[in-house]
């Protein structure tokens, strides 16, 4: 039976809606373990790309840090810096468009993204990318 056009319309729109939800969401590798200078297991939960900054392109690496307190500001800074270092900056060669900024989120447990949790501990960090390396830019 041939293809109607009204069937290849169909189609064509069944296509583009999954091709928009796919987006730009990058899926984590399975637990990849990261380490950091606290000592702290921390883990990647997803890397998201499809939602602009206040610096437009923007790289999101969600991480999750079980056991995370509020107490661990101080540390977890030093972390997410090293996450962005040496995690994070490698893994936006050929992104495109390019990401101006990454940030870097550690929480206590899993949060869907752009959801609120009040019992979960989340730490974030912005960064400038600047000639190869992560500039802290608080928000």
């Amino acid at each position: 039976m041939p293809m109607t056009r009204s069937h290849r319309l169909v189609l064509a729109a069944l296509f583009a809606v999954l091709a928009a939800a796919g987006g730009c969401d990058e899926a984590a590798p399975e637990a990849e373990a990261v380490t950091v200078p606290s000592g702290r297991a921390v883990s990647l939960i997803d890397i998201i790309t499809n939602v602009p900054g206040p610096e437009g392109a923007t790289a999101r690496f969600r991480f999750l840090a079980q056991g995370l307190t509020e107490e661990d500001v101080a540390t977890s800074a030093d972390d997410m810096q090293v996450l962005c270092d040496s995690f994070a900056l490698g893994r936006t060669s050929g992104m495109v468009p390019a990401p101006q900024q990454i940030i870097i989120s550690m929480a206590s447990a899993v949060v869907p993204f752009g959801e609120a949790s009040p019992d979960v501990v989340q730490f974030f960090e912005a960064f400038s990318v600047d000639t190869g390396a992560c500039v802290l830019a608080p928000f």
